[in-house]
This record gives C-alpha cells, structure tokens and sequence, in this order.
C-alpha cells in the first residue's frame, strides 16, 4: 500500500465491506480463531500492564488516548442532549434509541478523528466495534458482550498502531475508566436491562473486565485483602485508586438489601485469600461465563483486523 511520508504501510485488507463481517456461528471455530488468541492475548496484557498500579498513579497520556477521551465526552454530551422520555415502562428508555442513531450516524466520523489519515481505510471496520460496545438498540440492554465489544475496538486500534505497547495504562486507566463512567451514565438514565445476565448467579449485571484488571491492580496490596471489598468504609476510602472497589460501589448504589443476596458471587469472591488467586479465577471464569458462552459471544463480529481464520502461529 502507498502511504504518507514516513508512515506505514496501510494494508490493504483493512476497508471490509460491511457484508464481509461476520459473526459467531460456531463455538468451536471461534475459540481457535485468530480473534480469540488477539483478545484474549489483549486482555491479558493490560492485565500485567495494571498489576498493583493505583488508579491515581502517574502514566504516559499519548495524544491518542487524548483523542479517545475526547470521543468518549462526546457520547457523554450526547446522552445530556437526550433525556429518556416519559413512557409507561419503568425499564428501557426509548430515547436511548434516539442517542444510539446518533451514534450509528456519527461512529465512523468518531474513528477518524481518533487515527491518523494514512490510517482511514481502517476506520469503517474499527467504528463497528465502536457501535457494538454500548448497548442494544432494540431491546435497549447492555451487557459483557458489548463490553467484550469496546475491548475488541481497542485492541484493534492496538492492531493498526494507533495505540502502542506503552499506553497499556492509560488504555485501562483513562480510556476504559471513562468509558465505563459513560456506560454506568447510560444505564442509570435509560433504564438499560441487563443482557443475557444470569441475576445472582452473574458476577455483574453490567461488566467483567474491570474486576479482572481491577483485582490484578490490587495484586500484592499491603493492607487490602479481597475480604475488604464488602466492607463498605474501605469501598468509600479507597474506590477512586482501584476499579474493582468503583464496580462495588456502583453496585451498591444500584441494589438493595445485603450485599450477599444480591451478588453472591462476588461475595463469594471475597473469601478467596488473595488478589492473584481472585485473579487467576476471574480470567478462568471470563473465558467460561462470558467469552464460551453463546448468547454472549454469538453477536461478535469478525473482520481483517478480528479475523476468523484459525490461529496461525
């Protein structure tokens, strides 16, 4: 491919024509795709990149992660443009539906600003995964497969060089923080369902991620041991170093009555020694719960960057 002065390559299999990207069909084709070993390979890096770094520790902010946060206000103005509507149903605001077609409608424009021109071929098929990780449009819920789907934008960005190895930080700290700041803002005020949530028997009604990175930030704590995290004055004290506290306190929030009732994994959680132990079976359960499990996975799409091809290497 022809490029700017000095810049790379552009491949040329990055402009997808939308038919061209699929979607999971087949359970076993997917774990020994391509895509699986990119994403799972993804998370477990910013998972490393985050172990026992504070939330509030110093990091390099690059100018690309400046942009995302900036795309990232955006859709949080949007949804101040948009408030829900009045409606008989207590749950699933349509004037979601309304934030979400500006989103549709702009998402490409979004990408562009975020990568550079030499880049622009890529950003019809990176927009998509943009469009997939905020929720569903028609049943107006939110879940672990549109979160898996905002991981999936990142890694691609990651996959075109947008973003390098030493943002790894500041993609969890700064990008993904604000992007679950945007999402818990879209799920207060339009009512959002939970998708495919498995009710108590879930980790969250919501997300996945930030506990696992959440509880590799907290790996090695001097004081904090996982029994804390139900003790709601060391949530309120210590909530804006560590996601995994945050995710607690939205929970908290957001439900009542005993903290084991309503989230009994997570409680369960909280008897398991240490921080690397809840780690180690945060990923394992990631993989079970949510990324092996059809209804979660089977609206994953797959293009040249998440391709369905088996693993080569």
């Amino acid at each position: 491919g022809t490029s700017e002065e000095g810049a790379p390559p552009v491949q040329q299999c990055f402009m997808i024509p939308k038919k061209e990207i699929n979607v999971v069909s087949d359970m076993a084709k997917w774990k020994r795709s391509q895509a699986y070993a990119d994403y799972m390979g993804f998370i477990l890096t910013l998972n490393e990149g985050v172990r026992g770094k504070k939330l509030t520790c110093e990091y390099k902010v690059s100018e690309p992660i400046e942009k995302l946060v900036a795309l990232l206000n955006t859709l949080d103005r949007w949804i101040d443009e948009t408030p829900p509507v009045d409606q008989p149903s207590r749950f699933g605001n349509k004037a979601f539906r309304t934030w979400y077609a500006k989103l549709d409608q702009e998402a490409e424009k979004l990408v562009s600003a975020v990568i550079p021109k030499h880049l622009a071929d890529a950003a019809p098929e990176v927009a998509v995964y943009l469009k997939e990780s905020v929720g569903n449009s028609t049943r107006i819920d939110y879940g672990t497969g549109h979160e898996a789907a905002f991981a999936a934008f990142l890694c691609c960005l990651c996959k075109i060089g947008v973003l390098r190895v030493d943002d790894q930080m500041a993609i969890v700290f700064k990008v993904f923080n604000r992007y679950l700041e945007v999402m818990r803002k879209l799920q207060k005020t339009y009512r959002m369902e939970p998708a495919g949530s498995q009710g108590v028997w879930g980790l969250d009604d919501f997300q996945f991620l930030p506990f696992i990175w959440g509880s590799s930030q907290l790996i090695d704590h001097p004081s904090l041991e996982p029994r804390h995290f139900v003790d709601e004055k060391v949530v309120n004290e210590n909530h804006k170093d560590f996601m995994f506290l945050e995710c607690i306190l939205f929970i908290t929030e957001m439900k009542t009555g005993p903290f084991a009732e309503h989230s009994n994994q997570l409680w369960n959680i909280s008897a398991v020694p240490s921080w690397s132990k809840v780690n180690q079976g945060l990923i394992r359960m990631y993989k079970a719960e949510c990324l092996e499990k059809f209804p979660v996975i089977q609206h994953f799409k797959f293009g040249s960057l998440l391709p369905i091809q088996p693993v080569t290497s």
